[in-house]
């Protein structure tokens, strides 16, 4: 498989190469190595990403992830969130959404919290197993050429350029991806004005805040937050001034600010991470070019609320690899095949991804405004109608967006 040119410039040759050992890519390499076809599964760093942003498996990611046999490790590892509370700082009000209503829709009736690094090397792991597959860490795809017949990806190494030939190349590499940046495609959509400040923290917040369960979106006028378990640490994300410098948002001073606000005593509360980051809605206008995919934040980019950014990822994964194993295995028309995926995924993005997650912000962040007033009164009818609220279960827990992906044609 490998061989050296006269430069010593090392070539591979495999049917896919993959960018990025993240979930999304970690994903996608192991579903087409299950499917016998070839995978160099390339990532810049030394292992999988410890990112501690994304948390939350909802129902159909889980049921995705069980042809793999991880689902079951995932919830031996997380935790159960059947139950998700939209509630209102001030005054305490509480919006609950009990999943287990929509029981009927699927096997798993709940979130899984658990950190999405987990998955990245539980893959990672498992598809080194599996014939025909590579996993190369401490490779930077730095640019790549495609013709009608395959792509040349050149990756870098701390040591060499390694060239790989394959049929088609899959950008996974993250919101940051030198895969988008090359095919110059727009990537339209904004940028949040405020700054998302992350903390960490072994406080156990549910035994100081009454009626407190795993996953909460918490609206304020002043300071909306989310408060997230994952097995070990509660994950705080506030919204911080976009001309605060970063140093002051990193600073105790900072988090006894926050915690003084949640706990009254912000001083005696310990961190393990305080994290800042820009959060983007945002879409490329094309996921497939000729024979170069781009998938998850590499395609489109949204605010955390809700959870739906690594799932909605995971999600093009399988959709693009089952298509291209029906184009390796049962020998379909390739055009047909990926332009169906476009069609699909682009519309579920814009369609659900994006819209929901822009509601979900809107509703937290927009306070005591009239606007606030008249969405907590649809949220509260809602709450109270069974239809209405099961309608939104299937919508929050993304059951609804696939059913409908399945009649893009």
């Amino acid at each position: 498989m490998i061989a050296k040119s006269e430069s010593n410039m090392q070539h591979l040759n495999t049917q896919i190469v993959i960018a990025g050992a993240g979930p999304v890519g970690s994903v996608a390499a192991y579903y087409l190595a299950s499917k016998g076809i070839r995978v160099i599964l390339l990532e810049s760093g030394q292992d999988c990403a410890l990112d501690l942003r994304a948390s939350t498996f909802h129902p159909p990611t889980l049921e995705m992830l069980d042809q793999f046999d991880i689902t079951d490790r995932l919830i031996a590892r997380g935790l159960k969130a059947p139950v998700y509370h939209f509630r209102e700082r001030k005054t305490g009000e509480v919006i609950d959404f009990d999943m287990t209503e929509i029981s009927d829709q699927t096997r798993f009736p709940y979130r899984i919290q658990c950190e999405q690094y987990h998955l990245s090397r539980m893959l990672s792991e498992g598809v080194r197993d599996l014939p025909g597959t590579e996993v190369r860490f401490d490779h930077r795809v730095v640019g790549f050429h495609q013709d009608q017949t395959g792509v040349d990806v050149y990756a870098e190494t701390p040591q060499e350029i390694v060239q790989i030939r394959a049929d088609y190349l899959i950008g996974a590499d993250g919101s940051n991806s030198i895969i988008r940046k090359w095919l110059d495609t727009d990537f339209d959509g904004f940028t949040y004005p405020e700054k998302f400040l992350c903390f960490t923290t072994e406080e156990p917040l549910e035994q100081k805040l009454p009626n407190l369960c795993h996953v909460n979106y918490v609206s304020d006028p002043e300071e909306w937050m989310v408060l997230l378990k994952v097995p070990s640490l509660w994950r705080v994300l506030v919204p911080a001034k976009e001309d605060q410098p970063d140093a002051e948002l990193l600073a105790d001073e900072k988090k006894n600010d926050v915690f003084d606000r949640l706990l009254g005593d912000g001083e005696a509360v310990e961190t393990a991470h305080r994290t800042i980051y820009r959060v983007h809605q945002r879409v490329a206008k094309r996921f497939m070019h000729d024979r170069v995919a781009i998938i998850g934040d590499a395609a489109h980019l949204n605010n955390p609320i809700g959870g739906f950014g690594m799932n909605s990822g995971i999600h093009d994964a399988f959709n693009l690899c089952d298509k291209f194993a029906r184009i390796y295995n049962d020998k379909a028309d390739a055009d047909e095949a990926l332009g169906i995926f476009e069609r699909q995924r682009r519309t579920t993005t814009h369609d659900f991804i994006q819209a929901q997650t822009i509601r979900n912000m809107e509703y937290l962040s927009d306070g005591e405004s009239g606007e606030h007033r008249r969405r907590k009164a649809e949220m509260q009818r809602v709450h109270g109608d069974p239809d209405a609220r099961r309608n939104f279960l299937l919508r929050q827990s993304m059951i609804e967006s696939l059913e409908q992906e399945k009649e893009v044609a």
